[in-house]
């Protein structure tokens, strides 16, 4: 097994870490370049993008010629995790969830022919998307396939849609949309994908959200559909691949997810260290009382763990497999370290990490949402434990 990097992707990412550095960290530290929602600024942010840009480090996983820099998994690991050592960089990247996603599922299943105007405003930056699948009570949650209440009706060679979502990440200011909608009982081909632009009528957001926050930009919202019209033209897939659509997104996404963890688990070790390094106490820098050493040696231990894990699964895709339980298991394991690298920090930091003096209380927010997003832990361990069922001692094969 060999876990060196290639020599072009440690070099993107060295790069990477170094406009991080350079560029990014200034500004994640001016207090002026925070919006309301406690995210970066789309003044400040675009300023950032047109760097990155022009330093060639921008949609990593996207194809060189659609203006990306054609990574795969195993490199979108390595990167992605050096780009949100700080909060902003993610999305000064364009690598920020929902469009690094929603990018990668248009990429993979739409026609060349509709790429330049669905896929190719997302890549360079010019508007924003959000994939519309979550419902309320007793709508779809966890399981799409058999309790979506959203329904699209055929009418020649047009779709109507009617009724609600919410928790949709990115609605607020978003223009291209993915939405999934019930055309069908079949309890596994029951679903179908759509794309719709913010400009057509029949649909409205209904409220932004309120949440523990902070949140990136167009926050999680409840949208509301009454009569949307969307042309058959624009159906992804097959009638009923709703779910495969659905898969094939969420797949990647989720590890995507781990991989911006990490680099934010990191930067949450890097303030404490650095804090515990200078702090003393009853006569003593705490870095070398033994109490405050298993801490941190600990969530060092725990944050490596995910990485490995994050990396196989990666890895595994890169291979053409689906993944699905090495995904759910980095989705599970990095979760849960996020949350104790930065609970872990904030401790170490006393005082000072419960202030907005850090970035750690805004990271300590931040991180409880992961054990929720993209299926909750509860339901990625259902997903494991039904693997290892069927598999029995297969289920640790190598390879």
């Amino acid at each position: 097994m060999d876990f060196r990097l290639s020599p072009e992707i440690e070099s993107l990412r060295r790069r990477v870490a170094e406009f991080v550095e350079e560029h990014v960290l200034p500004v994640e530290r001016d207090p002026k370049a925070y919006d309301a929602h406690e995210f970066i600024g789309e003044a400040y942010l675009g300023k950032l993008r047109e760097k990155a840009r022009a330093a060639g480090l921008w949609a990593f996983h996207m194809p060189k010629e659609r203006g990306g820099q054609g990574l795969g998994p195993v490199g979108m690991a390595a990167v992605y995790e050096e780009a949100a050592r700080s909060i902003f960089g993610p999305a000064a990247f364009n690598c920020a969830a929902p469009d690094d996603g929603n990018m990668f599922l248009l990429n993979k299943i739409l026609p060349e022919a509709q790429k330049d105007r669905w896929l190719q405003p997302i890549i360079d930056g010019g508007l924003r998307s959000s994939f519309v699948m979550t419902e309320p009570h007793p709508g779809s949650g966890s399981d799409p396939a058999g309790t979506m209440l959203t329904r699209a009706e055929r009418k020649g060679d047009r779709w109507i849609v009617n009724g609600r979502k919410w928790f949709i990440t990115g609605a607020e200011g978003a223009q291209h949309f993915i939405l999934v909608a019930r055309t069908s009982d079949d309890p596994r081909r029951g679903l179908t994908a759509f794309l719709y632009h913010a400009d057509q009528p029949g649909w409205r957001i209904v409220r932004r959200i309120p949440i523990m926050g902070p949140e990136e930009h167009g926050g999680h919202c409840e949208l509301l559909f009454e009569g949307l019209e969307i042309p058959d033209e624009n159906r992804l897939l097959e009638i009923g691949d709703g779910l495969k659509v659905t898969q094939i997104r969420l797949g990647t996404a989720r590890l995507t997810h781990c991989m911006r963890w990490l680099g934010m688990a990191k930067r949450a070790m890097e303030i404490a260290a650095a804090y515990v390094a200078e702090r003393e106490a009853f006569g003593a820098k705490l870095a070398d009382k033994e109490g405050v050493q298993w801490l941190m040696g600990e969530a060092a231990m725990d944050i490596h763990t995910g990485r490995l894990l994050t990396m196989h699964a990666a890895w595994k895709l890169e291979q053409g497999e689906f993944a699905r339980k090495e995904v759910s298991m980095a989705k599970v394991a990095v979760a849960d370290t996020l949350h104790k690298a930065v609970d872990t920090a904030l401790q170490l930091c006393g005082a000072r990490g419960y202030s907005k003096d850090t970035l750690l209380e805004w990271m300590y927010r931040y991180a409880r949402s992961a054990r929720l997003v993209d299926g909750a832990s509860e339901v990625h361990k259902t997903v494991l434990s039904k693997a290892l069922m069927k598999e029995g001692s297969e289920f640790w094969k190598w390879g």
